[in-house]
């Protein structure tokens, strides 16, 4: 029996799970719902796919044992009130993504909700809570933008003892909250409202859901927070093409795998 899952078996936290998704992840997000399931040593609530409406995704959903959300009831605005974007690119629906990650928070049940990328998908089994302490999976390098913008909505410098951009995060719904009510109140308008005016729009990296959760906890009860290596690995094949032999040989390295490489946020020219 592994440490890792010894440690499982004596956690109690109960968490739901939310993915944002869209049809394009669909090569990927069975791997990653099969792998949080697998692999979150948590006793699991409800795992949830924040989606446009799509057939396809209602599909998965429910051969998944899955609830499907539509991306529209979870926040006032919707993908088109963001304008995000420039002659060469547009991260408007990224952005949108990252706001359904905080606005999540009011379709779970559970007091802690994990947020992972649904191109990500985990291989070694994944703790986010542990004596009472948060626990965090970084990695080394981050944009200089994220940190300007979360300078902006809090006023203060972001701690930045390493970077919080790893493709999954565990939220608590109460700190999450407060970080939401911090903005919102020092802007004197709602918090995405807030986040959509202080992002730098000719920067294509203005903001990261992660980077300023994490450095907000940080910041507050660094006593409180666990750091660990996210140890990711990126790869530009589709998931079903992996032998199992290969997924065990990257385990023995890294903690995930992302396969980044299908999305493209790059207009296309018109013919």
């Amino acid at each position: 029996m592994s440490s890792a899952t010894r440690i499982q078996r004596r956690s109690r936290t109960k968490i739901d799970v939310l993915i944002p998704a869209i049809d394009k992840d669909l090569a990927t997000l069975p791997y990653v719902i099969d792998s949080v399931r697998k692999y979150v040593m948590h006793p699991i609530g409800k795992i949830m796919i924040v989606s446009p409406d799509s057939e396809r995704i209602k599909s998965l959903c429910a051969r998944k044992n899955c609830i499907f959300v539509h991306e529209n009831t979870v926040l006032p605005i919707t993908k088109k009130n963001i304008h995000y974007s420039s002659r060469k690119w547009d991260r408007s629906g990224w952005l949108f993504q990252q706001l359904l990650k905080f606005g999540g928070s009011s379709k779970v049940s559970q007091k802690f909700y994990l947020v992972i990328d649904a191109d990500t998908v985990l291989i070694r089994p994944h703790l986010f809570r542990s004596g009472g302490k948060q626990i965090f999976y970084c990695r080394n390098w981050s944009q200089p933008e994220y940190f300007n913008t979360y300078r902006k909505l809090l006023g203060k410098r972001a701690p930045r003892p390493s970077s919080f951009v790893t493709h999954y995060m565990l939220f608590e719904k109460a700190k999450l909250s407060r970080l939401k009510k911090k903005i919102a109140a020092r802007h004197n308008t709602s918090w995405h409202s807030a986040i959509i005016r202080s992002i730098n729009k000719s920067k294509q990296f203005g903001f990261s859901e992660f980077e300023t959760y994490g450095n907000f906890l940080y910041a507050s009860s660094p006593k409180r927070v666990i750091l660990k290596k996210a140890l990711n690995k990126s790869l530009s094949m589709n998931p079903a093409g992996i032998p199992q032999k290969r997924i065990k040989k990257l385990a023995r390295t890294y903690r995930s795998i992302s396969f980044h490489k299908r999305k493209c946020y790059t207009k296309k020219s018109k013919r």
